[in-house]
């Protein structure tokens, strides 16, 4: 274990990209660089896997609380939303990913009045392509939010990765709630460490195994 040698930026040694700050030169990683790395300790007798089953990539629907925008959507609109499977945009980014997919109808148009976003929101602007706010969002948005993302699957949503599929089922918010507390019940009994399954095989295991059983001369001679 150890910590990325870099020089902080607001107490951060994360990437703004889009302001082209922190990390590494402020843009993003790219085949050959190296991340000096300070604070380096011995790895553990035996090696370790983190158990972090909430961390896992699944196929799962993403939960989502409808609103608090949804009645400028139509029912049909609404139901595609739910229905269809999207599609991570390559324009995606820690500002918000896009989705590629259907286009959703806002028959009472599509700006409103600015008020704040949470992380998780899902706007649609005019041209009816969903858009999920991240990490690096804005703090106030002019669209209507058709749904917002619960807290606990952020993460899962975070990993996915453009081209990788998604798709988002609604639940209330006191099933969000419950989700959160049942999560934080969770994470409090701590990260459990189990032993990596050992996938190398020696040499003298193989030879004794005895896995070939004869030679064959291509040549023919």
């Amino acid at each position: 274990a150890g910590r990325l040698d870099l020089p902080p930026v607001l107490g951060s040694l994360a990437t703004h990209v889009r302001s082209g700050i922190g990390g590494l030169e402020g843009r993003p990683l790219r085949a050959g660089d190296s991340l000096p790395v300070a604070g380096l300790r011995p790895p553990p007798a035996a090696p370790q896997t983190i158990h972090a089953p909430w961390l896992a990539r699944s196929d799962e629907a993403m939960r989502v609380v409808l609103g608090p925008q949804d009645d400028f959507f139509t029912p049909e609109a609404v139901h595609t939303f739910l229905s269809a499977r999207w599609t991570i945009s390559p324009r995606s980014d820690r500002m918000a990913y896009g989705l590629s997919g259907a286009r959703l109808a806002h028959p009472k148009g599509h700006d409103i009045v600015s008020d704040g976003v949470a992380l998780g929101a899902i706007q649609v602007p005019g041209d009816g392509t969903p858009l999920v706010l991240m990490a690096d969002r804005q703090p106030t948005g002019g669209y209507p939010k058709i749904a917002n993302v619960i807290g606990v699957d952020i993460g899962r949503l975070a990993q996915l990765r453009p081209g990788d599929g998604v798709s988002f089922t609604a639940v209330s918010i006191e099933e969000a709630v419950a989700a959160r507390r049942a999560r934080g019940e969770t994470t409090a009994q701590g990260v459990e460490l189990a032993p990596l399954a050992r996938t190398e095989l020696s040499s003298e295991f193989l030879l004794s195994a005895n896995l070939i059983g004869g030679v064959a001369d291509a040549t023919g001679s």
